[in-house]
Parts: structure tokens; C-alpha cells; sequence
């Protein structure tokens, strides 16, 4: 690939599929039941590095690898339904 792709949104599909297998074999070549694929993308999403790119992240244990707590890293919010509508239907127009 010789195109420069900054976020996802940026990459074009047809390198999409092409990625796809090989984040599974490398995602398999750790040997580890579990892990985390990790793609960032901008700065207030933790992307230090300019270019699209993927990290594979073995968990072999609670303690070692990823270490997400879900009440501190993704707080439940309450939205009435028709917030959630009308995301909905901006997000179908932007497809």
C-alpha cells in the first residue's frame, strides 16, 4: 500500500478487506485465548502515531495486557429513546 491514511475513515475499503486476515493471524499467533485488537483514531482517542495502524494486545490473565475497568472506562449512560432516534437517523444519512 503507498497511500498514506491518517484515521480509518481515511483508508480506503478495498485495503479494509486486506487487513482483516492478517489482524487474525497475528491476533491467533500469540497463542492467547483472549486480546484485544486496538485501533485509534485521533488524538482525544489515544493516536500517537499519524497513520492507521492496528495493535494486537495479548491477555493471558486479569492482570497482564489490556486492564479495562468497564464502570471507569465505559460509565453507563441513560438515553431516552428519542435522543437515540435521533442519533440514529444521523448516523443513516452519513452512511
Amino acid at each position: 500500500m503507498q497511500d498514506h491514511a491518517e484515521t480509518l475513515g481515511d483508508l480506503p475499503d478495498e485495503f479494509l478487506s486486506d487487513i482483516g486476515p492478517v489482524i487474525k493471524k497475528v491476533a491467533l499467533a500469540t497463542g492467547v485465548k483472549d486480546y484485544n485488537v486496538i485501533q485509534n483514531n485521533g488524538k482525544l482517542a489515544f493516536q500517537h502515531i499519524p497513520h492507521v495502524h492496528f495493535h494486537v494486545v495479548p491477555k493471558p490473565n486479569e492482570t497482564e495486557g489490556l486492564v479495562l475497568n468497564v464502570a471507569q472506562n465505559w460509565p453507563m449512560k441513560k438515553a431516552e429513546n428519542e435522543a437515540l432516534a435521533a442519533t440514529c437517523e444521523k448516523m443513516k444519512g452519513r452512511i
